[in-house]
């Protein structure tokens, strides 16, 4: 069965990357959910995506002189101040809002939404009996050198999330090696064509999955990695056409903002 992978939660029903996205995507029965992990400037992991925070907080408004320093130039203490639910209703980004598709009572629960920590992501997907795929990123100066890897597998087992419930993934695929050397029990994935640069490759065998950008590729080299026995979790699958054919060709998963398209419920 292909695997529904609800790209930084179900964020086309509810603010990206928050507690509030991966409660509603496992209401709408995905197999997992998908974040990304960030790193503050004391150190401390959390989830964002975008390195401004200007686009889903109201980071503008409560520090307008230090927009658009990225997250790495704030503590987590700072970040935990801003609203990150509140953008929702208003830029409502995939137009499920204006389409009825969201709650009034869903919509003013979201306003005050916090900027999720790592340790409540981990916490969360325990709680659920559920798995996380946690996007290793790059992080913007100062912690462009942060040793990402030895932080989360502190925090890994701190919170004691095992391989049942938890799953990595990346486009620097030197630490996603260096992660499976020192935790083999993990599955790791390698994301491909995060960049238009990017190579499109499948030769690597220190990998489990491969996680290409669907843009990249056309049916013909999918069909052609399939046969090859290649796992693929192809990102970002919305359309429910493509959503359909992908599964019926028995793809291992795909990442979608739109969960409730092709979610087991």
């Amino acid at each position: 069965m292909t695997a529904i992978i609800a790209h930084r939660g179900a964020r086309s029903l509810a603010p990206e990357n928050t507690l509030a996205a991966a409660r509603k995507a496992h209401a709408l029965g995905a197999d997992l959910w998908e974040t990304d992990v960030a790193v503050s400037a004391d150190g401390r992991l959390f989830l964002m995506h975008d390195d401004a925070m200007t686009r889903t907080t109201d980071v503008a408004a409560k520090f307008p002189d230090r927009v658009p320093a990225p997250f790495s130039t704030y503590t987590l203490d700072e970040i935990r101040t801003l609203d990150a639910g509140s953008w929702f209703e208003r830029d409502d980004p995939f137009g499920q809002v204006a389409a009825g598709a969201v709650t009034p009572q869903e919509l003013a629960a979201y306003r005050g939404e916090k900027v999720p920590t790592l340790r409540e992501a981990f916490e969360l997907t325990l709680e659920l009996d559920w798995r996380l795929n946690l996007e290793l990123k790059a992080q913007p100066k100062p912690n462009d050198a942060f040793d990402e890897v030895s932080a989360v597998l502190a925090l890994v087992d701190e919170v004691g999330i095992g391989p049942d419930h938890l799953l990595f993934s990346s486009a620097r695929h030197a630490w996603l090696r260096e992660l499976k050397g020192r935790r083999p029990e993990f599955e790791v994935q390698a994301i491909l064509g995060l960049f238009p640069e990017d190579p499109i490759d499948f030769s690597d065998p220190s990998f489990d999955t491969f996680n290409p950008r669907i843009e990249r590729m056309t049916i013909e080299q999918i069909e052609e990695q399939l046969a090859r026995g290649i796992r693929l979790n192809p990102y970002t699958v919305n359309e429910p056409e493509e959503i359909e054919r992908l599964t019926r060709m028995g793809i291992a998963g795909l990442i979608t903002d739109f969960p409730q398209r092709g979610a087991h419920a």
